[in-house]
C-alpha cells in the first residue's frame, strides 16, 4: 500500500484497494463465489447485480444474508480464521464483483490504525441481522429490514428476501400490501 494511504481509515483504503488493485468476474445466475467446504481467500465488492450468502441444513437452503449493488461480502469466519467454509455466496442474477485478495486485505490491515473499529462496525451489522431474525412478527422482520435496506426490493427478488425472513412469498406480498 503507497506511503501516502497510511493515514486514511481502514474503510477507505478497502474501496481504494477495490479500485486500484481487484480483479472482475462477471457470474450467471446460479454461478458460485465460493462453495462450502472452500477457504475464503478474497473480499468482493458487488458492482451490480445480486447474491445470496446462505448454508444447507437438513431443512434445505437457510439464507442468512443478501447483498446487492454496493456490498462487501464474503464468508467472514472462513476468511479470518482461514477454515473452510460453511458458506456459499450464489448469484442471484446477473453480477459483477470486484475481488482483492486476502493478501490485499492484510497489507491495509497491518497499515491501518482503525480495523478494530472496522471489525467493531461488522459484529453490529452481524447482531442486526440475528435480531432481524429472532423479531417473532413477521411485519416487524420486514420493518426492520427495510430500515437499513430501503431499496433491497428494486435489488432482489421477493423470493430471496422472504426466504431470508423466514416466511414464505405470499406471506411478504400480503405484509407489503398491509
Amino acid at each position: 500500500m503507497n506511503e501516502k494511504l497510511s493515514n486514511i481509515g481502514f474503510i477507505k483504503k478497502i474501496f481504494i484497494a477495490f479500485e486500484e488493485e481487484s480483479k472482475v468476474k462477471l457470474l450467471k445466475k446460479g454461478e458460485f463465489l465460493l462453495k462450502e467446504g472452500l477457504i475464503e481467500n478474497n473480499l468482493y465488492l458487488i458492482e451490480k447485480g445480486a447474491v445470496k450468502i446462505y448454508y444447507l441444513s437438513e431443512y434445505g437452503e437457510k439464507i442468512i444474508r443478501l447483498g446487492y449493488n454496493g456490498s462487501i461480502i464474503n464468508s467472514l469466519s472462513s476468511f479470518l480464521n482461514g477454515q473452510p467454509s460453511e458458506l456459499y455466496i450464489e448469484a442471484i442474477r446477473q453480477t459483477k464483483v470486484k475481488i482483492i485478495s486476502r493478501a490485499v486485505v492484510q497489507n491495509i490491515i497491518d497499515s491501518s490504525h482503525d480495523y478494530s473499529r472496522f471489525l467493531e462496525t461488522i459484529l453490529i451489522q452481524q447482531l442486526e441481522r440475528e435480531l432481524d431474525l429472532l423479531e417473532d412478527a413477521p411485519a416487524r422482520r420486514l420493518e426492520r429490514v427495510l430500515q437499513r435496506s430501503p431499496d433491497l426490493f428494486q435489488h432482489v427478488p421477493l423470493k430471496y428476501i422472504a426466504a431470508y425472513l423466514r416466511m414464505n412469498p405470499e406471506t411478504l406480498s400480503r405484509i407489503r400490501k398491509s
